[in-house]
Protein backbone atom coordinates (compact mmCIF):
# COMPACT_ATOMS: atom_id res chain seq x y z
CA UNK A 1 0.00 0.00 0.00
CA UNK A 2 1.27 3.46 -0.80
CA UNK A 3 0.60 4.65 2.76
CA UNK A 4 2.67 4.42 5.84
CA UNK A 5 1.46 4.77 9.39
CA UNK A 6 -1.23 6.62 11.38
CA UNK A 7 -4.10 6.34 13.80
CA UNK A 8 -7.07 8.19 15.24
CA UNK A 9 -9.69 6.82 17.57
CA UNK A 10 -12.83 8.94 17.85
CA UNK A 11 -14.78 8.38 21.05
CA UNK A 12 -17.99 8.34 19.07
CA UNK A 13 -18.86 8.41 15.37
CA UNK A 14 -18.87 11.91 13.97
CA UNK A 15 -22.03 13.19 12.40
CA UNK A 16 -20.99 14.27 8.92
CA UNK A 17 -23.00 16.25 6.44
CA UNK A 18 -23.47 14.68 3.04
CA UNK A 19 -21.45 15.72 0.02
CA UNK A 20 -22.35 15.32 -3.65
CA UNK A 21 -22.52 11.57 -4.23
CA UNK A 22 -19.49 10.10 -5.98
CA UNK A 23 -19.29 6.33 -6.14
CA UNK A 24 -21.31 5.74 -3.00
CA UNK A 25 -20.06 8.63 -0.82
CA UNK A 26 -23.53 9.33 0.60
CA UNK A 27 -24.03 5.63 1.40
CA UNK A 28 -20.63 5.52 3.10
CA UNK A 29 -21.45 8.60 5.20
CA UNK A 30 -24.82 7.21 6.17
CA UNK A 31 -23.27 3.94 7.30
CA UNK A 32 -20.52 5.79 9.19
CA UNK A 33 -22.97 8.05 11.00
CA UNK A 34 -25.04 4.99 11.89
CA UNK A 35 -21.98 3.31 13.41
CA UNK A 36 -21.93 0.58 10.76
CA UNK A 37 -18.18 0.45 10.11
CA UNK A 38 -18.43 -2.95 8.42
CA UNK A 39 -20.28 -1.22 5.57
CA UNK A 40 -18.65 2.21 5.73
CA UNK A 41 -14.98 1.18 5.61
CA UNK A 42 -15.10 -0.80 2.32
CA UNK A 43 -17.07 2.02 0.69
CA UNK A 44 -14.59 4.65 1.85
CA UNK A 45 -11.74 2.42 0.68
CA UNK A 46 -13.26 2.17 -2.80
CA UNK A 47 -13.68 5.95 -2.95
CA UNK A 48 -10.15 6.51 -1.69
CA UNK A 49 -8.84 4.32 -4.48
CA UNK A 50 -10.95 5.48 -7.41
CA UNK A 51 -13.07 8.59 -6.73
CA UNK A 52 -12.59 11.05 -9.62
CA UNK A 53 -13.20 14.10 -7.42
CA UNK A 54 -10.05 15.02 -5.44
CA UNK A 55 -11.98 16.46 -2.51
CA UNK A 56 -14.22 13.42 -2.19
CA UNK A 57 -11.18 11.17 -2.49
CA UNK A 58 -9.35 13.10 0.23
CA UNK A 59 -12.29 13.01 2.63
CA UNK A 60 -12.80 9.31 1.98
CA UNK A 61 -9.15 8.62 2.87
CA UNK A 62 -9.60 10.38 6.19
CA UNK A 63 -12.89 8.70 7.08
CA UNK A 64 -11.41 5.36 6.13
CA UNK A 65 -8.87 5.94 8.90
CA UNK A 66 -11.68 6.86 11.30
CA UNK A 67 -13.70 3.80 10.39
CA UNK A 68 -10.70 1.51 10.86
CA UNK A 69 -9.97 3.08 14.25
CA UNK A 70 -13.55 2.67 15.44
CA UNK A 71 -13.51 -0.91 14.19
CA UNK A 72 -10.64 -1.60 16.60
CA UNK A 73 -7.87 -1.70 13.99
CA UNK A 74 -5.57 1.09 15.20
CA UNK A 75 -2.48 0.05 13.24
CA UNK A 76 -4.46 -0.03 10.01
CA UNK A 77 -5.93 3.36 10.87
CA UNK A 78 -2.47 4.68 11.62
CA UNK A 79 -1.37 3.57 8.14
CA UNK A 80 -4.28 5.48 6.57
CA UNK A 81 -3.55 8.66 8.55
CA UNK A 82 0.18 8.50 7.82
CA UNK A 83 -0.51 8.36 4.08
CA UNK A 84 -2.42 11.66 4.37
CA UNK A 85 0.28 13.30 6.51
CA UNK A 86 2.96 12.17 4.08
CA UNK A 87 0.93 13.62 1.19
CA UNK A 88 1.48 17.06 2.69
CA UNK A 89 -0.55 20.13 3.65
CA UNK A 90 -2.35 20.31 0.31
CA UNK A 91 -4.44 17.31 1.29
CA UNK A 92 -7.97 18.42 2.28
CA UNK A 93 -7.88 16.40 5.52
CA UNK A 94 -4.27 17.12 6.41
CA UNK A 95 -4.62 18.65 9.90
CA UNK A 96 -7.32 16.16 10.91
CA UNK A 97 -5.00 13.34 9.90
CA UNK A 98 -2.17 14.84 11.98
CA UNK A 99 -4.50 14.89 14.95
CA UNK A 100 -5.56 11.33 14.21
CA UNK A 101 -1.95 10.19 14.01
CA UNK A 102 -1.19 11.68 17.42
CA UNK A 103 -4.26 10.03 18.95
CA UNK A 104 -3.22 6.68 17.53
CA UNK A 105 0.26 7.09 18.97
CA UNK A 106 -1.35 7.48 22.37
CA UNK A 107 -3.60 4.45 21.92
CA UNK A 108 -0.76 2.25 20.68
CA UNK A 109 1.87 3.83 22.97
CA UNK A 110 4.17 3.66 19.96
CA UNK A 111 7.51 5.50 20.13
CA UNK A 112 9.49 4.28 17.13
CA UNK A 113 7.52 4.83 13.92
CA UNK A 114 4.94 7.54 14.61
CA UNK A 115 7.37 10.02 16.21
CA UNK A 116 9.62 9.60 13.18
CA UNK A 117 6.72 10.37 10.82
CA UNK A 118 5.78 13.46 12.83
CA UNK A 119 9.40 14.58 12.93
CA UNK A 120 9.68 14.39 9.13
CA UNK A 121 6.38 16.18 8.63
CA UNK A 122 6.99 18.98 11.18
CA UNK A 123 8.71 21.36 8.75
CA UNK A 124 8.88 25.14 8.63
CA UNK A 125 6.31 25.01 5.83
CA UNK A 126 3.59 23.57 8.10
CA UNK A 127 4.63 24.96 11.48
CA UNK A 128 2.20 27.88 11.35
CA UNK A 129 -0.66 25.53 10.48
CA UNK A 130 0.15 23.00 13.20
CA UNK A 131 -0.16 25.66 15.92
CA UNK A 132 -3.90 25.70 15.18
CA UNK A 133 -4.21 22.08 16.34
CA UNK A 134 -5.82 21.42 19.74
CA UNK A 135 -3.49 22.40 22.58
CA UNK A 136 -2.97 18.87 23.91
CA UNK A 137 -2.32 17.48 20.43
CA UNK A 138 0.37 20.10 19.80
CA UNK A 139 1.90 19.39 23.23
CA UNK A 140 2.16 15.70 22.40
CA UNK A 141 3.70 16.50 19.02
CA UNK A 142 6.35 18.69 20.65
CA UNK A 143 7.15 15.92 23.13
CA UNK A 144 7.27 13.15 20.51
CA UNK A 145 9.37 15.13 18.05
CA UNK A 146 11.54 16.20 20.99
CA UNK A 147 12.33 12.54 21.71
CA UNK A 148 13.54 12.11 18.12
CA UNK A 149 15.69 15.24 18.37
CA UNK A 150 17.22 14.00 21.64
CA UNK A 151 18.05 10.58 20.14
CA UNK A 152 19.73 12.30 17.20
CA UNK A 153 21.72 14.61 19.56
CA UNK A 154 20.01 17.74 18.22
CA UNK A 155 19.98 19.11 21.74
CA UNK A 156 19.02 22.76 21.18
CA UNK A 157 16.13 21.69 18.95
CA UNK A 158 15.02 19.17 21.56
CA UNK A 159 15.17 21.82 24.28
CA UNK A 160 12.98 24.21 22.30
CA UNK A 161 10.37 21.53 21.60
CA UNK A 162 10.25 20.19 25.15
CA UNK A 163 10.06 23.63 26.73
CA UNK A 164 7.00 24.32 24.56
CA UNK A 165 4.98 21.63 26.38
CA UNK A 166 2.66 23.48 28.82
CA UNK A 167 2.18 22.46 32.49
CA UNK A 168 -1.45 21.46 31.95
CA UNK A 169 -0.51 18.83 29.34
CA UNK A 170 -0.63 15.17 30.31
CA UNK A 171 2.88 14.72 28.88
CA UNK A 172 4.32 17.62 30.88
CA UNK A 173 6.14 15.36 33.39
CA UNK A 174 7.61 13.19 30.62
CA UNK A 175 8.68 16.34 28.75
CA UNK A 176 10.32 17.83 31.86
CA UNK A 177 12.21 14.61 32.50
CA UNK A 178 13.54 14.48 28.94
CA UNK A 179 14.34 18.21 29.07
CA UNK A 180 16.45 17.60 32.16
CA UNK A 181 18.26 14.76 30.42
CA UNK A 182 18.95 17.00 27.42
CA UNK A 183 20.24 19.91 29.51
CA UNK A 184 22.42 17.66 31.68
CA UNK A 185 24.03 15.96 28.68
CA UNK A 186 27.77 16.80 28.58
CA UNK A 187 27.45 17.27 24.81
CA UNK A 188 24.89 20.08 25.12
CA UNK A 189 26.19 23.19 23.27
CA UNK A 190 27.70 25.76 25.59
CA UNK A 191 29.34 23.37 28.01
CA UNK A 192 31.51 23.71 29.97
CA UNK A 193 31.22 27.50 30.03
CA UNK A 194 27.49 27.49 30.71
CA UNK A 195 27.55 24.25 32.65
CA UNK A 196 26.36 25.68 35.97
CA UNK A 197 23.34 27.35 34.41
CA UNK A 198 22.44 24.26 32.40
CA UNK A 199 22.77 22.05 35.48
CA UNK A 200 20.55 24.38 37.46
CA UNK A 201 17.90 24.25 34.74
CA UNK A 202 18.20 20.46 34.54
CA UNK A 203 17.78 20.23 38.32
CA UNK A 204 14.64 22.36 38.10
CA UNK A 205 13.25 20.13 35.35
CA UNK A 206 13.78 16.94 37.39
CA UNK A 207 12.25 18.52 40.47
CA UNK A 208 9.22 19.56 38.41
CA UNK A 209 8.72 15.88 37.55
CA UNK A 210 8.95 14.89 41.20
CA UNK A 211 6.40 17.56 42.13
CA UNK A 212 3.93 16.59 39.39
CA UNK A 213 0.42 15.54 40.42
CA UNK A 214 -1.75 12.66 39.29
CA UNK A 215 -3.14 12.81 35.77
CA UNK A 216 0.23 12.69 34.03
CA UNK A 217 1.02 9.79 31.71
CA UNK A 218 3.28 7.13 33.27
CA UNK A 219 3.87 9.42 36.23
CA UNK A 220 5.35 6.92 38.71
CA UNK A 221 7.81 5.42 36.24
CA UNK A 222 8.78 8.89 35.02
CA UNK A 223 9.43 10.04 38.59
CA UNK A 224 11.65 7.02 39.25
CA UNK A 225 13.65 7.81 36.12
CA UNK A 226 13.90 11.43 37.22
CA UNK A 227 15.40 10.33 40.55
CA UNK A 228 18.05 8.30 38.76
CA UNK A 229 18.77 11.21 36.41
CA UNK A 230 18.99 13.52 39.43
CA UNK A 231 21.49 11.17 41.04
CA UNK A 232 23.57 11.13 37.85
CA UNK A 233 23.57 14.93 37.69
CA UNK A 234 24.80 15.24 41.28
CA UNK A 235 27.36 12.47 40.71
CA UNK A 236 28.80 14.19 37.65
CA UNK A 237 29.11 17.40 39.70
CA UNK A 238 30.96 15.58 42.49
CA UNK A 239 28.02 15.97 44.88
CA UNK A 240 28.10 12.36 46.01
CA UNK A 241 26.00 12.72 49.17
CA UNK A 242 23.20 14.32 47.16
CA UNK A 243 23.58 11.68 44.46
CA UNK A 244 23.24 8.90 47.00
CA UNK A 245 20.16 10.54 48.51
CA UNK A 246 18.50 10.66 45.08
CA UNK A 247 19.25 7.01 44.31
CA UNK A 248 17.91 5.94 47.69
CA UNK A 249 14.56 7.59 46.94
CA UNK A 250 13.90 5.12 44.11
CA UNK A 251 11.29 2.75 45.62
CA UNK A 252 12.38 -0.77 46.47
CA UNK A 253 11.48 -3.29 43.77
CA UNK A 254 10.51 -0.66 41.24
CA UNK A 255 11.51 -1.48 37.70
CA UNK A 256 14.61 0.69 38.03
CA UNK A 257 15.66 -0.27 41.56
CA UNK A 258 18.56 -2.49 40.51
CA UNK A 259 20.01 0.36 38.46
CA UNK A 260 19.62 2.73 41.41
CA UNK A 261 21.40 0.24 43.72
CA UNK A 262 24.27 -0.08 41.27
CA UNK A 263 24.77 3.63 40.72
CA UNK A 264 24.41 4.33 44.43
CA UNK A 265 27.32 1.95 44.98
CA UNK A 266 29.49 4.25 42.87
CA UNK A 267 28.25 7.37 44.67
CA UNK A 268 29.00 5.86 48.07
CA UNK A 269 32.41 4.68 46.93
CA UNK A 270 33.32 8.15 45.65
CA UNK A 271 32.10 9.54 48.98
CA UNK A 272 34.54 7.16 50.71
CA UNK A 273 31.66 5.25 52.27
CA UNK A 274 33.14 1.89 51.36
CA UNK A 275 30.80 -0.02 53.68
CA UNK A 276 27.78 1.67 52.13
CA UNK A 277 29.05 0.89 48.62
CA UNK A 278 29.42 -2.78 49.48
CA UNK A 279 25.96 -2.69 51.08
CA UNK A 280 24.38 -1.53 47.83
CA UNK A 281 26.22 -4.21 45.90
CA UNK A 282 25.29 -6.86 48.47
CA UNK A 283 21.64 -6.12 47.74
CA UNK A 284 22.29 -6.16 44.00
CA UNK A 285 23.93 -9.57 44.28
CA UNK A 286 21.04 -11.06 46.22
CA UNK A 287 19.29 -14.12 44.71
CA UNK A 288 16.33 -11.91 43.76
CA UNK A 289 18.61 -10.23 41.19
CA UNK A 290 20.25 -13.44 40.00
CA UNK A 291 19.12 -12.74 36.43
CA UNK A 292 20.45 -9.17 36.36
CA UNK A 293 23.17 -8.22 33.90
CA UNK A 294 25.49 -6.06 36.03
CA UNK A 295 29.10 -7.04 35.25
CA UNK A 296 30.49 -3.68 36.34
CA UNK A 297 29.08 -4.18 39.85
CA UNK A 298 31.66 -6.90 40.49
CA UNK A 299 34.46 -4.66 39.24
CA UNK A 300 33.29 -1.95 41.64
CA UNK A 301 33.16 -4.46 44.49
CA UNK A 302 36.72 -5.56 43.76
CA UNK A 303 37.80 -1.91 43.58
CA UNK A 304 36.31 -1.17 47.01
CA UNK A 305 38.22 -4.09 48.49
CA UNK A 306 41.38 -3.02 46.67
CA UNK A 307 41.25 0.48 48.14
CA UNK A 308 40.93 -1.13 51.57
CA UNK A 309 43.94 -3.38 50.83
CA UNK A 310 41.77 -6.46 51.41
CA UNK A 311 43.53 -8.47 48.73
CA UNK A 312 42.03 -11.89 49.51
CA UNK A 313 38.55 -10.39 49.07
CA UNK A 314 39.69 -8.76 45.80
CA UNK A 315 40.72 -12.13 44.43
CA UNK A 316 37.53 -13.82 45.62
CA UNK A 317 35.40 -11.13 43.97
CA UNK A 318 37.26 -11.31 40.66
CA UNK A 319 36.97 -15.09 40.70
CA UNK A 320 33.19 -14.71 41.08
CA UNK A 321 33.16 -12.24 38.18
CA UNK A 322 35.07 -14.71 35.99
CA UNK A 323 32.76 -17.56 36.93
CA UNK A 324 29.58 -15.60 36.16
CA UNK A 325 30.58 -13.48 33.18
CA UNK A 326 33.48 -15.33 31.57
CA UNK A 327 31.22 -17.87 29.84
CA UNK A 328 28.84 -15.10 28.76
CA UNK A 329 31.58 -13.29 26.87
CA UNK A 330 32.34 -16.41 24.85
CA UNK A 331 28.66 -17.21 24.34
CA UNK A 332 27.96 -13.75 22.88
CA UNK A 333 30.78 -13.76 20.34
CA UNK A 334 28.80 -15.40 17.46
CA UNK A 335 25.97 -12.86 17.80
CA UNK A 336 27.94 -9.63 18.13
CA UNK A 337 29.56 -9.56 14.68
CA UNK A 338 28.90 -7.14 11.84
CA UNK A 339 27.52 -9.86 9.54
CA UNK A 340 24.58 -10.95 11.73
CA UNK A 341 21.28 -10.14 9.92
CA UNK A 342 19.01 -7.68 11.72
CA UNK A 343 16.00 -9.99 11.79
CA UNK A 344 18.12 -12.77 13.27
CA UNK A 345 19.30 -10.40 16.00
CA UNK A 346 15.73 -9.45 16.83
CA UNK A 347 14.57 -13.06 16.87
CA UNK A 348 17.26 -13.86 19.44
CA UNK A 349 15.47 -11.45 21.75
CA UNK A 350 11.84 -11.91 20.73
CA UNK A 351 11.79 -15.71 20.76
CA UNK A 352 12.03 -17.93 23.81
CA UNK A 353 15.65 -17.79 24.88
CA UNK A 354 17.75 -20.79 23.88
CA UNK A 355 21.04 -19.25 22.73
CA UNK A 356 21.81 -16.04 24.65
CA UNK A 357 23.02 -15.97 28.28
CA UNK A 358 19.91 -15.54 30.39
CA UNK A 359 21.02 -12.29 32.12
CA UNK A 360 21.82 -10.74 28.73
CA UNK A 361 18.54 -12.01 27.30
CA UNK A 362 16.56 -10.45 30.17
CA UNK A 363 18.58 -7.23 29.89
CA UNK A 364 17.72 -7.00 26.19
CA UNK A 365 14.03 -7.74 26.70
CA UNK A 366 13.83 -5.13 29.43
CA UNK A 367 14.77 -2.38 26.97
CA UNK A 368 11.67 -0.23 26.58
CA UNK A 369 12.03 0.30 22.84
CA UNK A 370 12.56 -3.40 22.16
CA UNK A 371 9.54 -4.25 24.32
CA UNK A 372 7.55 -1.72 22.33
CA UNK A 373 8.52 -3.30 19.00
CA UNK A 374 7.44 -6.69 20.33
CA UNK A 375 4.12 -5.27 21.48
CA UNK A 376 3.53 -3.56 18.12
CA UNK A 377 4.30 -6.73 16.20
CA UNK A 378 1.67 -8.51 18.24
CA UNK A 379 -0.84 -5.77 17.39
CA UNK A 380 0.01 -6.05 13.70
CA UNK A 381 -0.45 -9.82 13.72
CA UNK A 382 -3.77 -9.52 15.57
CA UNK A 383 -5.06 -7.08 12.96
CA UNK A 384 -3.93 -9.30 10.11
CA UNK A 385 -5.91 -12.18 11.61
CA UNK A 386 -8.94 -9.95 12.14
CA UNK A 387 -8.87 -8.83 8.51
CA UNK A 388 -8.33 -12.34 7.20
CA UNK A 389 -11.12 -13.93 9.24
CA UNK A 390 -13.60 -11.07 9.64
CA UNK A 391 -16.46 -9.55 7.66
CA UNK A 392 -14.08 -8.05 5.08
CA UNK A 393 -12.43 -11.33 4.23
CA UNK A 394 -11.66 -11.54 0.52
CA UNK A 395 -12.40 -7.84 -0.15
CA UNK A 396 -9.90 -5.43 -1.73
CA UNK A 397 -9.86 -3.53 1.58
CA UNK A 398 -8.74 -6.62 3.48
CA UNK A 399 -6.16 -7.57 0.86
CA UNK A 400 -4.54 -4.15 0.67
CA UNK A 401 -4.72 -3.52 4.42
CA UNK A 402 -3.07 -6.88 5.09
CA UNK A 403 -0.33 -6.06 2.59
CA UNK A 404 0.24 -2.70 4.29
CA UNK A 405 0.37 -4.34 7.70
CA UNK A 406 2.99 -6.74 6.39
CA UNK A 407 5.07 -3.76 5.24
CA UNK A 408 4.81 -2.25 8.70
CA UNK A 409 5.75 -5.60 10.17
CA UNK A 410 8.89 -5.66 8.04
CA UNK A 411 9.79 -2.13 9.14
CA UNK A 412 9.28 -3.05 12.80
CA UNK A 413 11.52 -6.10 12.41
CA UNK A 414 14.27 -3.88 10.99
CA UNK A 415 13.86 -1.38 13.84
CA UNK A 416 13.80 -4.15 16.42
CA UNK A 417 16.79 -5.84 14.84
CA UNK A 418 18.79 -2.62 14.89
CA UNK A 419 17.98 -2.08 18.55
CA UNK A 420 18.72 -5.70 19.49
CA UNK A 421 21.97 -5.79 17.54
CA UNK A 422 23.14 -2.56 19.16
CA UNK A 423 22.38 -3.88 22.64
CA UNK A 424 24.02 -7.26 21.99
CA UNK A 425 27.19 -5.51 20.84
CA UNK A 426 27.01 -3.21 23.85
CA UNK A 427 26.79 -6.23 26.16
CA UNK A 428 29.74 -7.90 24.42
CA UNK A 429 31.81 -4.69 24.55
CA UNK A 430 31.00 -4.25 28.24
CA UNK A 431 32.10 -7.78 29.04
CA UNK A 432 35.40 -7.29 27.19
CA UNK A 433 35.99 -3.93 28.88
CA UNK A 434 35.27 -5.20 32.38
CA UNK A 435 37.28 -8.37 31.81
CA UNK A 436 40.23 -6.13 30.94
CA UNK A 437 39.61 -4.04 34.06
CA UNK A 438 39.45 -7.19 36.17
CA UNK A 439 42.83 -8.23 34.83
CA UNK A 440 44.31 -4.81 35.64
CA UNK A 441 43.03 -5.02 39.21
CA UNK A 442 44.31 -8.58 39.51
CA UNK A 443 47.82 -7.60 38.34
CA UNK A 444 47.92 -4.49 40.53
CA UNK A 445 46.80 -6.53 43.54
CA UNK A 446 49.63 -9.00 42.99
CA UNK A 447 52.14 -6.13 42.73
CA UNK A 448 50.89 -4.52 45.93
CA UNK A 449 51.02 -7.82 47.80
CA UNK A 450 54.62 -8.19 46.64
CA UNK A 451 55.45 -4.67 47.86
CA UNK A 452 53.99 -5.46 51.31
CA UNK A 453 55.97 -8.66 51.50
CA UNK A 454 59.20 -6.92 50.51
CA UNK A 455 58.51 -4.17 53.08
CA UNK A 456 58.15 -6.84 55.76
CA UNK A 457 54.52 -5.95 56.52
CA UNK A 458 52.58 -8.75 58.20
CA UNK A 459 49.14 -7.93 56.79
CA UNK A 460 47.39 -10.81 58.58
CA UNK A 461 48.64 -9.55 61.93
CA UNK A 462 47.60 -6.03 60.97
CA UNK A 463 44.05 -7.20 60.24
CA UNK A 464 43.87 -9.39 63.35
CA UNK A 465 44.59 -6.40 65.61
CA UNK A 466 41.53 -4.54 64.20
CA UNK A 467 37.97 -4.94 65.44
CA UNK A 468 34.75 -4.79 63.46
CA UNK A 469 32.03 -2.59 64.89
CA UNK A 470 28.33 -2.44 64.19
CA UNK A 471 27.46 0.21 61.60
CA UNK A 472 25.88 3.43 62.77
CA UNK A 473 22.11 3.18 63.02
CA UNK A 474 20.17 5.64 60.80
CA UNK A 475 17.53 6.20 63.49
CA UNK A 476 15.82 4.92 66.61
CA UNK A 477 13.37 2.80 64.61
CA UNK A 478 16.16 0.73 63.06
CA UNK A 479 17.41 -2.64 64.29
CA UNK A 480 20.73 -4.32 63.63
CA UNK A 481 20.87 -7.88 62.30
CA UNK A 482 24.15 -9.51 61.41
CA UNK A 483 24.15 -10.93 57.89
CA UNK A 484 24.61 -14.69 58.08
CA UNK A 485 24.29 -15.70 54.45
CA UNK A 486 20.50 -15.47 54.16
CA UNK A 487 18.76 -12.78 52.14
CA UNK A 488 15.49 -11.73 53.75
CA UNK A 489 13.21 -9.81 51.43
CA UNK A 490 12.57 -7.01 53.93
CA UNK A 491 16.32 -6.50 54.48
CA UNK A 492 17.45 -6.26 50.86
CA UNK A 493 18.51 -2.72 50.09
CA UNK A 494 19.41 -1.84 53.67
CA UNK A 495 22.78 -3.57 53.97
CA UNK A 496 25.79 -1.73 55.38
CA UNK A 497 29.26 -3.24 55.65
CA UNK A 498 31.94 -2.43 58.18
CA UNK A 499 35.46 -3.07 56.91
CA UNK A 500 38.86 -3.64 58.30
CA UNK A 501 41.70 -1.90 56.51
CA UNK A 502 44.68 -3.88 55.35
CA UNK A 503 46.78 -0.90 54.30
CA UNK A 504 49.77 -0.16 56.57
CA UNK A 505 49.87 3.30 58.13
CA UNK A 506 51.97 5.77 56.21
CA UNK A 507 55.10 7.19 57.79
CA UNK A 508 55.65 10.93 58.07
CA UNK A 509 57.82 10.83 54.97
CA UNK A 510 55.02 9.17 52.98
CA UNK A 511 52.34 11.70 53.93
CA UNK A 512 51.33 14.05 51.08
Amino acid sequence: MKRLLSLFVALAPLAVSAQPDSGGYNRALAAFNAGDMDTAAPLFFELAESAPDAEVKGKAEYFLGQALAQKGLPVSAFIAYAAIVNAGPSHPSYLKAVEGLVDMQQQLDEHNLIPSILNQAYTDEVRDRWVTLPKEVLARINYLVGTVSQRKSRFEEARSLLEAVPPDSRVYAKSRYLLGVVLADPRFPGRPGEGSVLDKDALAAFNAVLAAKEGQLDLRATQHLALIALGRLHYRRGEYTDASAAYERVPRYSRYWDQALFENGFARFQNEDFGGALGSLQALHAPQFAGAFQPESWILKATVYYYSCLYDEVKTTLAAFDEIYGPMERQLEPFAGEDVPLVQSFNLVAAENRRLPRPVYLWLRNNERIREVMRMLERVDNEKRALTNGRWRGTPLAAQSTASLEEVRGTLLQVGGTLAQSRIREAADNLRTFSDQAEIIRVQTALDEKDLLQAGVDQKALLTRQSLYRPKMPGAAWNYWKFQGEFWIDEIGYYQYTLKRGCPAKTAEQQP
